[in-house]
C-alpha cells in the first residue's frame, strides 16, 4: 500500500498558503468585513461561579447533608461569569420574575481575554 505523497516546493500541484495581515487586535485585516453570521447559531456553556475552594479526598468523602465549605470569595464580592470556562464577566445575582438572573457590572475586554490565553 502506497502513502500519499506530499509535492515538494517547486514540484507541480505544490503551492504556498496565501494569509492575510492580522490587526493588532488579532483580527484579519485586508479581506473586507468579516461576518459572524456563520457562528450566531452556535451553542455555548454560561455559568456563574460563586467561588472555589480545595479540599483533600477525604474531607470530600466526609461531606454531607448540611456540611458547609468556605469559598475563596467574599459575601457581596462579584460573581464571575463563565462562557466554556473563559471568564467574560462579573456581576451580581438579581431576581426576576422569581427566577435567579446576573446584572453585568464587569465586561472583560476582548484583548485581556487574548492576554489570559496565552
Amino acid at each position: 500500500m502506497n502513502a500519499p505523497v506530499n509535492p515538494a516546493p517547486g514540484q507541480p500541484g505544490y503551492s504556498r498558503a496565501q494569509f492575510g495581515d492580522l490587526q493588532p487586535d488579532g483580527t484579519p485585516g485586508g479581506g473586507g468585513d468579516v461576518s459572524l453570521d456563520l457562528i450566531l447559531d452556535v451553542s455555548v456553556s454560561v455559568a456563574l461561579e460563586v467561588g472555589r475552594t480545595k479540599i483533600t479526598v477525604r474531607e470530600l468523602l466526609q461531606l454531607s447533608q448540611g456540611s458547609i465549605l468556605e469559598l475563596d470569595r467574599l459575601a457581596g464580592e462579584p460573581l464571575d461569569v463563565l462562557v466554556n470556562g473563559v471568564r467574560v464577566a462579573r456581576g451580581e445575582v438579581v431576581v426576576v420574575n422569581d427566577k435567579f438572573g446576573i446584572r453585568l457590572i464587569e465586561v472583560v475586554s476582548p484583548s485581556e481575554r487574548l492576554e489570559r490565553a496565552k
